[in-house]
């Protein structure tokens, strides 16, 4: 197996784990959510912040490295428009990611809370939800533009 072979490998399967995980956390908060359990739904969103602490995140940082690597052994000059393209495009999609991952944070603040006052879930964390979804569904979006242009590579 050649080096490239297998670069392109490690990095095929860094983006497979970060969309993966990406949208399995979209479905797994939205199915929590429409729930109304608190104890599903502090759960759920305490699995996806130790998740995209290790998954995501790692992945999300790892990717650059190694398409940075990838594009040096296979000869790509670095200033080729669709390289560009999709640099700018993670990197947009990884400023939805950060607000993103604070929202899911707050959700399960909000839950713990509700749950351990055996109170309702408060009225603004379906405003964290919602904003939540929304970004999510923009940097999947946006992965989505990344990887056709890493496939395509058009000139």
């Amino acid at each position: 197996m050649t080096l490239y072979l297998s670069l392109k490998i490690v990095h095929g399967l860094l983006a497979a784990v970060l969309f993966g995980t990406a949208l399995g956390g979209l479905f797994f908060a939205r199915r929590a959510w429409n729930s109304g359990d608190l104890q599903q739904i502090e759960a759920t969103f305490a699995s996806l912040v130790r998740l995209e602490l290790w998954f995501v995140a790692s992945s999300a940082l790892l990717l650059p490295l190694s398409g940075l690597v990838l594009a040096k052994v296979a000869g790509w000059p670095l200033g080729q428009v669709w390289l560009l393209w999709s640099v700018g495009l993670y990197l947009l999609a990884a400023l939805c990611w950060l607000p993103l991952f604070w929202q899911q944070v707050r959700i399960r603040n909000l839950a713990r809370q509700a749950r351990r006052d055996g109170t309702p879930l408060a009225g603004r964390a379906a405003g964290h939800m919602a904003l939540r979804s929304r970004l999510a569904v923009l940097a999947l979006v946006l992965l989505v533009a990344v990887y056709a242009l890493m496939v395509v590579k058009p000139l």
